[in-house]
This record gives structure tokens, C-alpha cells and sequence, in this order.
């Protein structure tokens, strides 16, 4: 006999899915590697204060966790982080590279013993940083990019390749780093190493371009004494995204870049694979990888037209066969057995193993195995168990919408969804519209416990990957230039009332919700519109004139000349498109939510935001977050957050959710 079906209101279905199941599981593993035949990945502690881990497979398939509390692997370059590791194995045992995110120190780790540091500590601004080690055992180095404040201001700082010495003799002297390259590009990858040691190459750009925008691929001669020379740009430019560069087993040199307005393959400069879809994506953090060259010659590859699947192409045919799993998403973090960085030549019998991250509507990120040779995929890292019964789980649908101009949307509807209740008939259900952050980059579509939270409640949930979003293009993406808070507004608006006017969503009941620059968008969606009853704004810009040189780090601080336009030359727009020029607009109440530590988008944007509000009747909650950045780490930063979220849209929708401590709304 099956269960009886309750009938309760939309937002009021009983869940088995609460803030600490699904801050429980919030992040993912990155950044997995080989040492050895073992591989390796840092792994998310949201129990244990946010820190990143370093975890081990051992070839009996047990897991270890390499470092205790406190280390945290996690760099801070460019703010958003990079690769933060590598190892390799020798006389048996691993050797290891991290960063550790406290100090931001290069520390090398070996079995059974502490960490030590092999760079220094600066006095200066904030010191220095490391991200995208490569190990050359050979010559007892390890080469990164190294991030060097020279000043107390967030853009007082020079990058450049560097080489750290394996014996520790730079731990307390900055001298004994050896610098690769000069400064004279603002930011730079960490370098790739043809097979032969002779060449190397990596990425450079500069202000105002994003990495999205332009950037060169250099290339340059390596002497025998580890210098480099003749360092030149083969490809790349001002209008034209290298994403990723590396080397085939046989010295070809391959990248990937979007001259033809998708991302695609090139082997020595010639077109590998040409299609309309995404062979790379937006670089936000040094060592993303969308692809790795195998032995023989074929390339595992992370691809696809708003998905990303993995696969292995051969450049040959062009043929591309995917990997066959349940997973719809694979993150641009690829490793192959044997990587010449780390073993100097191919295995006997070539390259079989790649291990990727891989997701899905009903899996949460884990670590993947391709077998080369078989073709079979498994988990063989972090498996996703199910926290719950799936049958609360959501079934989300793909959908393009219509927006202004016919222009077409791309987004994810995730319906209210429960095995054991409905609504009375006649009800439709609130919906919240998810503007994800970036703006350059795009909602996977993979299981998101924080999603299910609302769901299996009785709130449907649409993320939009509204126009400036990746994965369909360079065309997509730019149709957000000069137009932030307008195209991104729109396409959110226009998504939350087609789902009204078809009868999905309750028209009266739309909130908006977004974070870092889908924060911006939910609080112009507020400002601007009368779209949405309520919304949730986390960690967001909200006063372009003061975002910006100054105000926020380094990689973003030219951002909005792209975004918005020139500076110099449109000073007028920067305010007008501010929410916090339009405060006295607002009527619809909001939650407001902040990490106190947040270099990114700092407090004083939600303090200038709430002081112009003083004194108007906006119902509204702000909550800040010590020890918390940009984005939410933290267990029981996560649970508040989700659980005021959930009273916000309760109090306006008029739901009863006794489970939640109610909200206190002021205004």
C-alpha cells in the first residue's frame, strides 16, 4: 500500500532536509592530482571553521585526510584562490606542496612528518602569495606564481613566475626566490613544462581586460641553468580569451581560446575539434583545467553548449566520446596518471586513468576515474551518500526563455517537489529567481542541497543564466557589456513572469536571490522593478562609484569599465546604476547578509545601503558574519543564513514554518 498523500500548502510541506543537512554538504572537492599511482584533492571541513583539506587515495582505494586542524589548503592569489598543491613521489614516500591559507606560506610536507615552510613571511601589505606549484625534482624547485604586495592597498602588487627552493633555504629569506619572469604583466598562470624541460609557457594579461576578455599565451626558452629567455606571445590578445595552455606527450604545444567566439582546441596553432561549443571558460582561479593531453596523443577534455561533460577527443577525427555516468557537470579540474610535471615521461603502456569532478541533478560533486583503456567511469573519491531520501530531491528542467528582443534565456526551473505531499488545488507556489554570481560564469546544474531545502518545502526555485553568463559562447557573455543591472535585471525579471503568466509560479509570491554579483542583480531587481515581493541579498556590490580601486582587490578593481564603461568617460552611470542611489525606491522587504572579512565586496557596501534606508519603513535584516569572507564556509554561518532566508520569504508569503527561528525584520 502506498504512503498517504497530505494536502498542505505550498511552503509548508514537512522536510527532511534542514539548514545543517545542507550546509553539511555545501562545497566540493578541486584541485585533484597524481602522486604517483595515488590521487590526490582538497576536500571542504564546513564543521571544522571552513577549512580546506588535503586528502589522500591510497591504491587500496581508503582515504586519508593528509592535514589535521588547523591547516587550511587554500591560496589566496588573485583572491579568489588557485591550484593550491602538488606532489610527486620520492624514494617511495609522497612529497607534497601546499598553501596555507593563514599565512599564505609555501609548506612542503612529507609522510609522517609537520609541514615546513619553504617561503618567507612579508611585512609588506599582504605578503606574499603562491598558487599553481609545479615540481621540478630534478632541480630541487618547485615554480609558482607568486602574488607580491608592495604597498598597504589592494592594487599595490606585482605577479610574476617564480622558482622556491625544495630545501627550505627561502623560508626566511626572499632572496634565495628565484623570480622567472619580469613584472611586466599584471597577471599571470602558473608555468607548463614541454616533456623536453626546454620550453615553457602560461598566460599573462593586464588591466582593464578580464581573463575572459583577452590574454596572451607566452612562450619561452628554458637554459640550463633554469632561467628563461626569448619570452614572446604566440598567441592570444586583446580580444581573443587563451583559457589554458599545456603540452602533448610529444612537445606540441595545445591551448584552447575563443578567437572564433566559442572556446576551442588549438595544437600548435591549428584548429582541433572546431564546434559551437565550450572546450574552456572563464579563468577565475590559476591551474583550472579543461583539458590535459594523454600519451598517443588523445585529449581528455571538459566540453559542451551550458553543460560541461567529460570526454576524450582525438584530434585526428575530431571525434569526441564521452564518458558515460550519471554526471551532467564536471568542473575544469582535470588530472591524468603519470603528468610529465610530475614523473618526467609516460607510464609503460600510456596514460590510462584520468580523474576528473563530476556532478549531477542527483548526485552532489565527487571525485571520477576514466579509464582510458576500458572506457568504464567510477567514484573513486568524496561519493556522493544521500543525506536524505532522494525522492525529495527536486527534477529540475532545462528551459529557454523569451527575453526582451526575443533574445533567448537559458535557466533551471526547479519545481516544489515531495514524495508525500500537494497543495490544495487551485494554488500555485512561491518561486524564488537565483541570479548566480560572477557575473562571468553559469548555475550547474547539479544537486544543490541548499536548493532542496526550499523544494521539498514547497518553493520552487529558477536559476538564471541570464545574458553574461558562460558556456554558450563569447556572444552570450558580451551581451552583458556596458549593460550590468540592465540585461541581467531583465532576464531575471523575464524569466519570474513567464513562469507567473504560464501558470507556475504565484505572481504575488516572487522573490528574488543572489550572491557577490548575483547580489547586485537581486538588490537593482528591488530597486528597480516592482517584479519580486521580497528578496535575499548576500555579500553583493551595491555602490559601483565606490567599487572599485581602492575598495575591492586587485583582479576585479577594473571589472566595471567592461561591465558599465569607461570610468572617465561615463561617471554618471556608475551612480545611476547603483542601488544605493535608488534606496528611497525600495519598498519590498529584503535580508541582507555579510562576511565581515570580505576583501571582495566589503561591508561598507551594505553599511552606505542601509544608512541611505534610515528612517524609511522598509521591513528588512542584516546579519554579519565574523571570520566569514566572500562566500559562506563556515557550518553555522550556513544554517542561520539558510534558516533567515527561509523566515523572510515565510513572513511575507504567509507560510507557517515553525521550525525556524522567526526572522526579526526591522523598518
Amino acid at each position: 500500500m502506498g504512503e498517504t498523500v497530505q494536502t498542505l500548502p505550498y511552503g509548508e510541506w514537512p522536510s527532511p532536509i534542514d539548514a545543517a543537512t545542507a550546509a553539511a554538504h555545501d562545497g566540493k572537492p578541486e584541485f585533484v592530482g597524481f602522486v604517483g599511482d595515488e590521487v590526490w584533492w582538497t576536500e571542504p571541513r564546513p564543521a571544522e571553521g571552513g577549512r580546506r583539506t588535503l586528502v589522500r587515495r591510497h591504491s587500496d582505494g581508503m582515504e586519508e585526510t593528509v592535514l589535521p586542524e588547523p591547516w587550511n589548503v587554500r591560496s589566496r592569489v588573485v583572491e579568489y584562490g588557485g591550484r593550491p598543491w602538488a606532489g610527486f613521489v620520492r624514494d617511495d614516500d609522497p612529497l607534497v606542496v601546499f598553501v596555507n591559507f593563514a599565512d599564505q606560506r609555501l609548506y612542503r610536507c612529507e609522510s609522517g612528518g609537520e609541514p615546513r615552510p619553504l617561503t618567507p613571511l612579508s611585512p609588506v601589505g599582504q605578503g606574499l602569495r603562491w598558487a599553481e606549484p609545479t615540481l621540478l625534482p630534478d632541480r630541487d624547485e618547485v615554480w609558482c606564481v607568486l602574488e607580491e604586495f608592495t604597498g598597504d592597498g589592494p592594487s599595490e602588487v606585482r605577479r610574476v613566475l617564480a622558482a622556491v627552493p625544495l630545501d627550505g633555504s627561502a623560508a626566511e629569506d626572499r632572496g634565495a626566490v628565484r623570480e622567472l619572469t619580469d613584472d611586466r604583466h599584471r597577471f599571470v598562470t602558473g608555468p607548463r613544462l614541454s616533456p623536453d624541460g626546454r620550453r615553457v609557457a602560461w598566460l599573462a594579461w593586464d588591466h582593464p581586460r578580464m581573463p575572459w576578455d583577452g590574454t596572451e599565451l607566452r612562450l619561452a626558452e628554458t637554459a640550463p641553468d633554469g632561467t628563461l629567455h626569448h619570452a614572446r606571445t604566440v598567441a592570444g590578445g586583446p580580444g581573443e580569451s587563451v583559457a589554458q595552455a599545456d603540452w602533448t606527450h610529444d612537445g606540441r604545444l595545445l591551448h584552447t581560446s575563443d578567437r572564433t567566439g566559442w572556446w576551442n582546441l588549438y595544437l600548435d596553432g591549428e584548429p582541433v575539434c572546431p564546434r559551437e561549443e565550450e572546450f574552456g571558460g572563464p579563468l577565475w582561479q590559476p591551474g583550472a583545467r579543461w583539458f590535459t593531453p594523454l600519451d598517443g596523443g588523445l585529449i581528455a577534455v571538459v566540453h559542451g553548449r551550458g553543460t560541461a561533460a567529460l570526454g576524450i577527443l582525438d584530434p585526428e577525427t575530431g571525434e569526441v566520446v564521452d564518458a558515460a555516468g550519471p554526471w551532467t557537470e564536471f568542473a575544469p579540474t582535470l588530472a591524468a596518471h603519470g603528468e610529465r610535471s610530475e614523473m618526467g615521461v609516460p607510464p609503460p603502456g600510456g596514460w590510462g586513468r584520468v580523474v576528473a569532478v563530476g556532478a549531477g541533478p542527483r548526485s552532489a560533486p565527487e571525485v571520477v576515474e576514466l579509464d582510458t583503456r576500458t572506457g568504464r567511469t567510477r567514484v573513486i573519491g568524496a561519493p556522493h551518500k544521500d543525506a536524505v531520501d532522494p525522492a525529495h530531491y527536486p527534477d529540475p528542467q532545462v528551459r529557454t526563455f523569451t527575453g526582451p528582443g526575443g533574445r533567448e534565456i537559458h535557466a533551471q526551473v526547479y519545481p516544489p517537489h515531495h514524495p508525500g505531499c500537494v497543495a490544495p488545488e487551485g494554488r500555485l507556489p512561491p518561486y524564488v529567481i537565483r541570479a548566480h554570481g560572477g557575473p562571468t560564469g553559469r548555475a550547474p546544474l547539479v544537486l544543490d542541497l541548499g536548493i532542496a531545502y526550499f523544494t521539498s518545502r514547497g518553493i520552487g526555485v529558477v536559476e538564471v543564466n541570464y545574458g553574461g553568463s558562460t558556456g554558450y559562447g563569447r556572444a552570450y557573455r558580451e551581451r552583458l557589456r556596458e549593460q550590468w543591472g540592465v540585461v541581467d535585471v531583465e532576464d531575471c525579471a523575464a524569466v519570474a513572469l513567464a513562469l507567473a503568466d504560464e501558470g507556475t509560479a504565484d505572481r504575488d509570491r516572487l522573490a528574488i536571490r543572489g550572491g557577490s554579483a548575483g547580489g547586485w542583480t537581486a538588490a537593482v531587481s528591488l530597486t528597480t522593478t516592482d517584479v519580486y515581493a521580497c528578496g535575499t541579498i548576500l555579500y553583493p556590490v551595491l555602490d559601483l562609484t565606490g567599487w572599485g580601486p581602492g575598495e575591492t582587490h586587485d583582479l576585479e578593481s577594473e571589472y566595471l569599465e567592461s561591465l558599465i564603461g569607461p570610468r572617465a568617460g561615463v561617471p554618471e552611470r556608475y551612480a545611476e546604476r547603483s542601488p544605493v542611489a535608488h534606496a528611497d525606491r525600495l519598498t519590498a522587504p529584503f535580508l541582507l547578509l555579510q562576511g565581515l572579512d570580505d576583501v571582495i565586496c566589503p561591508p561598507v557596501q551594505c553599511e552606505r545601503f542601509l544608512a541611505r534606508l534610515e528612517g524609511r519603513k522598509v521591513p528588512h535584516a542584516y546579519i554579519a558574519f565574523e571570520g566569514e569572507g566572500h562566500g559562506f564556509r563556515r557550518t553555522d554561518t550556513m544554517v542561520r543564513a539558510l534558516e533567515a532566508e527561509l523566515s523572510l520569504y515565510a513572513q511575507v508569503f504567509g507560510l507557517d514554518v515553525p521550525e525556524v527561528p522567526v526572522l526579526e525584520l526591522t523598518g
